[in-house]
């Protein structure tokens, strides 16, 4: 990777590209679709409960409370839900939280805080929607440096020339132009709230895929995920993984108590810290290779 990215994605990636190069020299893929079209399920969240009716303020209360809870599903609803999008969406890549990385870090650093770093996005969007700013977002900073980066890497790092026709300029100036109602949209055919993301691209889709690939209720969104939630629950990776966070290279940069709760409360099923402690190690390997030469990981 030349860098310390923690998306682990890129690991199936990897070998998805190392098969694919056996018999291809040049592959088509789908990069950019989610973010110009609206695929990822998080574009349904604004305006989309019966909570959002309720008074800001309200919301607002009750985030600040749910905020101090241990971080699990229903509680990051609630969190979710009392903040602006510009407060609440900093993207993907968020993994820790202004306090969390002073609990984190043992040095001291001038990294400016997440808000700083997207506020010059959302200002070019000020007034739109709230879909279209996250869409804004995504397309400016997880989408340029994630999914084309991690894309770009992977089959290169196979001899496989990947090429991203979702995001040739008359496609994006066709996206542009589409309604955020045709982006994420409702479905008023059930009793249940239902959002459909990517709902112009599926009505296209329909034409010439089977409905189990386009339809939102046959087949839901799904990234390409690695278990990492279940592989830091078991002892051999676990292993692995404690054995870096006691490393002298740990000791440099992290607390080391603090990193090993965030392992330990995972291995034991109270929290779900993979994305976190993916980070961390990730960063750990990424060092190890490029400063000590051993890459023993």
């Amino acid at each position: 990777m030349d860098e310390p990215l923690a998306d682990p994605s890129a690991v199936a990636l990897y070998f998805v590209c190392n098969i694919a190069s056996e018999k291809l020299k040049v592959v088509l893929s789908g990069e950019g679709a989610d973010e110009i079209f609206g695929g990822y399920n998080v574009y349904s969240d604004p305006d989309g409960t019966l909570y959002d009716k309720l008074p800001r303020s309200v919301k607002r209360t009750v985030a600040d409370i749910a905020e101090k809870l241990p971080a699990k599903r229903g509680v990051n609803f609630f969190v979710r839900k009392g903040r602006d999008v510009e407060e609440r969406f900093i993207g993907n890549a968020y993994m820790f939280k202004p306090d969390e990385r002073k609990k984190l870090l043992k040095i001291k650093t001038n990294a400016p805080e997440p808000s700083e770093i997207t506020s010059k996005f959302y200002k070019r969007v000020k007034g739109k929607d709230d879909v279209t700013k996250m869409q804004y977002l995504d397309l400016h900073m997880w989408m340029a440096g994630d999914i084309l980066l991690k894309a770009d890497k992977m089959s290169m790092a196979n001899s496989l020339e990947l090429r991203v026709p979702f995001l040739d300029k008359e496609v994006m100036g066709l996206a542009e132009k589409i309604p955020t109602r045709y982006r994420v949209t409702h479905d008023k055919g059930t009793d249940e709230t239902k959002y459909i993301t990517k709902y112009a691209m599926r009505l296209a889709a329909k034409k010439d895929t089977p409905p189990q690939t386009a339809d939102t209720a046959a087949k839901k969104k799904l990234g390409f995920p690695v278990p990492i939630r279940v592989w830091l629950k078991e002892d051999k990776y676990y292993n692995i993984v404690k054995s870096a966070f006691e490393s002298a290279d740990s000791e440099k940069f992290f607390n080391r108590e603090f990193i090993m709760q965030l392992l330990n409360d995972h291995k034991d099923g109270k929290s779900d810290n993979s994305r976190k402690i993916w980070t961390v190690f990730i960063f750990l390997v990424w060092y190890d290779v490029y400063f000590n030469k051993n890459g023993e990981y």
